[in-house]
């Protein structure tokens, strides 16, 4: 149990590092392609960790109000409550916000950048289908995902995909005419420009799709982590593992999904094709629920 969250922890790590390095490395080519212009890169990069230092604070507030949740007291909901205050006493976490929306489709997911700020949210429709026990587990992965604080990961991640974005997008606009200047100040005539424009091609088409790549898997990794830590609370893994069987079995597509906020659910809401499945922030659940048999066979 502890090996499988301490080995969730360290390969998020080691994406994520090797994700600053290819970030820096692209910077690097970015400016040599514009004639050592450095200040773009840097440029790119502040206004990329800008803009998610602001999406950071604003992201738990945008994601509530793009899934449409409204907010419940214990006097609406007490089930719901009662689970969440026991795994609150059971972790010393303080009681998150809660929130229900209006929607067939079994699903929930958690937010907030701390736990004194954190807010779970779980849809009517996963009400229906689980016993007490199967909620206990989905809720546990919800407030696990805030005691990990997979929200500052998760907005981390955001700011060097978006500063992918944006560093691949000037080397193709550079490549037509950076290459070139820096061909003729090096004589070297059409053929390295031709070389640089073929370059900013494939790095502008090929880097989006890494950063998507990279997304994912953190993402996988996070939602291993938080079942693992959802196990650990409960010392009941095979109560959220028929949980995920149920929603796997009962799996639709939110009637109000944006694909912005798709990873944060515990079960994909979307209705991904082929080309998406591979980049899908969601590991197969089967995966998920053999995991989740391992740890059991351990207690």
């Amino acid at each position: 149990m502890y090996s499988a969250i301490a080995r969730n922890k360290r390969n998020t790590w080691f994406i994520l590092i090797g994700f600053v390095i290819f970030i820096g490395v692209l910077g690097l080519l970015a400016g040599w392609l514009m004639s050592n212009n450095w200040w773009v890169t840097a440029f790119v990069l502040l206004g990329a960790a800008g803009y998610a230092a602001v999406q950071y604070f604003a992201a738990s507030g945008e994601a509530l109000a793009l899934a449409g949740a409204f907010e419940v007291t214990q006097a609406d909901a007490p089930r719901y409550w009662r689970i969440v205050e026991n795994l609150c006493i059971t972790t010393g976490s303080p009681m998150p916000r809660l929130y229900v929306v209006e929607d067939p489709a079994p699903n929930a997911f958690a937010t907030g950048r701390k736990p004194e700020l954190a807010a779970i949210t779980v849809t009517t429709g996963l009400f229906e289908i689980m016993t007490d026990r199967e909620l206990e587990g989905v809720l546990g992965h919800e407030l696990g995902h805030i005691r990990n604080y997979d929200i500052r990961v998760s907005m981390l991640v955001f700011g060097l995909v978006v500063a992918v974005g944006l560093i691949a997008d000037i080397m193709l606009r550079m490549a037509f005419w950076g290459g070139g200047r820096r061909s003729n100040d090096n004589n070297g005539g059409g053929q390295l420009q031709v070389l640089f424009l073929i370059f900013g091609i494939v790095a502008a088409v090929l880097a989006p799709i890494l950063a998507g790549g990279v997304q994912a898997a953190i993402s996988r990794q996070r939602e291993y982590l938080a079942d693992a830590t959802s196990a650990l609370t409960t010392r009941d893994p095979d109560g959220l593992a028929s949980a995920l069987a149920k929603l796997q079995d009962h799996a639709r597509p939110l009637a109000r999904v944006n694909t912005s906020m798709a990873h944060l659910w515990i079960a994909d809401p979307l209705r991904p094709n082929a080309l998406e499945r591979m980049f899908s922030t969601h590991p197969p659940i089967p995966d998920r629920i053999a995991r989740l048999q391992d740890m059991g066979g351990r207690f």
